[in-house]
């Protein structure tokens, strides 16, 4: 079972920016009856399809994830036919930070003006030290999940 533990923070400041890798995501969804989310995703120029659903007795920041690397051509197709719009379009900036792979994400798109850091973890009780740059956390709110924004843009919030 493949199991992913991860922690979301909002960002202060742009301080972080320039620190790391960046590649283009875009990413839809297909619509399921259950908890399950079932996500394509084009990362660069590598497709790939992504389910996830809640561990059992689990928080937001631990859920069951299974990734599997699709053909471009594929996953550019079922972004165009089988996903629901809109869809997610960020750039993910990847560096290191306190010995720990870090993932910030500044959206595109409906969701421009959102930018968010991820960091995976090996357990839930995990310490990190966190960048100067981090802000809030917002693991436990389902808002900044992904598969929620897409239905739910950043843009129309209630700032």
């Amino acid at each position: 079972m493949a199991i992913e533990i991860e922690r979301k923070f909002l960002i202060n400041g742009e301080s972080w920016r320039g620190l790391g890798k960046a590649t283009h995501y875009r990413q839809g969804y297909i619509r399921t009856e259950n908890h399950a989310t079932v996500r394509v995703r084009i990362a660069g120029d590598r497709g790939y399809l992504t389910l996830k659903t809640l561990a059992p007795g689990s928080s937001g920041i631990r859920r069951r994830e299974y990734e599997y690397p699709i053909p471009l051509e594929d996953a550019q197709e079922m972004l165009e036919y089988l996903c629901d719009r809109p869809q997610i379009d960020k750039i993910r900036h990847t560096l290191t930070w306190g010995g720990m792979v870090w993932e910030i994400d500044e959206f595109a798109g409906d969701n421009q003006g959102l930018i968010l850091a991820e960091v995976e973890l090996t357990d839930a009780n995990q310490e990190i030290e966190l960048p100067e740059w981090v802000g809030e956390e917002v693991s436990e709110d389902y808002r900044y999940f992904n598969s929620y924004l897409a239905n739910h843009p950043y843009s129309q919030w209630q700032h």
